[in-house]
C-alpha cells in the first residue's frame, strides 16, 4: 500500500508539469525524462538532486560520459578562484590578451578588435561564464596553469569522472580538423575554403563524440556544482563571486530557463558543439524551499537547436516541479 501511495504521489507530481502530456504512463520521473528525450535522437544524460541532499536523486544515463563543451569553463573558474584564495592571483589583476589569443565567439573577439587589450581576472571570469567567451577562457586556462591544472583542481574535490584536456582553441581545432597556427587566422582561412564549415558545427562529429577527452558524467558535474554551491571548495568570497557570475549567464535562455516561471533564479553554464547541447547549474525554488542541482547533457543529436533546447527545458521544469511538490507533500 505504501509503495502504491508513493507511485500515485509521483504521478501527481508528473501530471502537474504543464510541459508534459497530461497522461503519465511512466511510473517514475526518470522514465518520463527518457521518454521526452527520445524524439531528438542521440543520448541524454541527467543528474539532479536537492543541494541539501534531501528528497533523493534523479539519474538518467548519469554515469555515461558526455562532451562538456563550454561547461568545462566552470572548472577553469574554480581553478582560477582557488589561486585567488591562495594569494597567487588577484581579481583586479590585469592580464594581457594578445592577438594570437583570439578565438571566435561573442565578447572579446567581436568587440575588442584592435591590439592592446588587458582585462582583469574578474572581467575575464565574467566574460567566460556569462557570454561563454572563448578568448577569455583560453587566457584564463593558461593563467591557471593549463587544462591539467583545471583537472587537478577537480580531482582535489574528489571527483574522478570529469577531465579537462584542452582549451577552446584546441577543442575547436579537433572538432573541425584544423591545421596548426594562430587559431583565429586558421579558422578564417578554413571558412573561406569550406563555406559549410560553420554549418558543420551544428551537427555531430562521431570521432569527437567518442573521444574521452574533455568529458564528464552528469553525476560528476552535479557533484562539482554541489561542492561549489555548498562552499566546500572555495572561500566564501570566491564562492559568492562565482555564483553571482553564473546567475548573470546570458547564453541558453531556451535551456534550463526555457520553461521556468518568470523570476526563477538559476545560476548556470551552457555548452554547445556539434551534436552536443548542454546546460548545468542550480535552480532556486520559490518560497525558501531550497535549491536543486541539475546537469543535463545531450550528445550525438542531429535535431535542430530549438528541438534540443526544448528537451532541456522540459527536463528542467519537470525536475524543478518534482522537488517543489515533494517539499509540499
Amino acid at each position: 500500500m505504501k509503495q502504491q501511495l508513493c507511485r500515485w504521489r509521483l504521478a501527481l507530481v508528473l501530471c502537474a508539469v504543464s510541459s508534459f502530456h497530461p497522461v503519465m504512463a511512466a511510473p517514475t520521473l526518470e522514465a518520463e525524462i527518457a521518454r521526452v528525450s527520445q524524439p531528438i535522437g542521440g543520448k541524454v544524460g541527467v543528474a539532479a538532486w536537492k543541494l541539501d541532499g534531501k528528497g533523493g536523486q534523479v539519474l538518467v544515463n548519469a554515469g555515461d560520459r558526455y562532451p562538456m563543451a563550454s561547461t568545462f569553463k566552470i572548472a577553469v573558474a574554480g581553478a582560477i578562484l582557488a589561486q585567488v584564495d591562495a594569494g597567487k592571483l588577484k581579481l583586479d589583476q590585469l592580464v594581457p590578451v594578445q592577438p594570437n589569443d583570439i578565438v571566435p565567439s561573442d565578447g572579446i573577439a567581436t568587440l575588442a578588435i584592435h591590439p592592446g587589450i588587458s582585462l582583469s581576472v574578474h572581467n575575464l571570469l565574467e566574460l567566460m561564464l556569462t557570454l561563454s567567451d572563448n578568448t577569455a577562457t583560453d587566457v584564463l586556462t593558461r593563467l591557471a596553469g593549463g587544462p591539467q591544472a583545471a583537472t587537478a583542481w577537480v580531482r582535489k574535490q574528489g571527483i574522478e569522472d570529469q577531465r579537462i584536456d584542452r582549451d577552446t582553441a584546441a577543442l575547436l581545432r579537433a572538432f573541425f580538423d584544423l591545421p596548426p597556427g594562430p587559431f583565429n587566422q586558421v579558422i578564417q582561412e578554413a571558412a573561406k575554403k569550406d563555406p559549410q564549415l560553420e554549418e558543420r558545427g551544428n551537427h555531430p562529429n562521431p570521432a569527437f563524440d567518442k573521444d574521452v577527452r574533455d568529458t564528464s558524467t552528469p553525476t560528476a558535474m552535479a557533484q562539482l556544482l554541489t561542492r561549489i554551491f555548498n562552499q566546500q571548495t572555495l572561500s566564501a568570497s570566491s564562492t559568492k563571486v562565482l555564483i553571482e557570475i553564473m546567475q548573470r549567464c546570458h547564453t541558453g535562455a531556451g535551456r534550463l530557463l526555457g520553461r521556468m516561471p518568470a523570476g526563477t533564479v538559476i545560476a548556470h553554464k551552457t555548452g554547445t558543439i556539434g551534436g552536443t547541447v548542454n546546460d548545468v547549474g542550480v535552480i532556486t525554488l520559490p518560497d525558501g524551499k531550497g535549491q536543486v542541482v541539475i546537469a543535463v547533457f545531450i550528445k550525438e543529436s542531429d535535431k535542430s537547436m530549438e528541438e534540443r533546447e526544448k528537451v532541456i527545458a522540459e527536463i528542467a521544469r519537470s525536475v524543478r516541479d518534482f522537488y517543489l511538490l515533494a517539499e509540499a507533500s
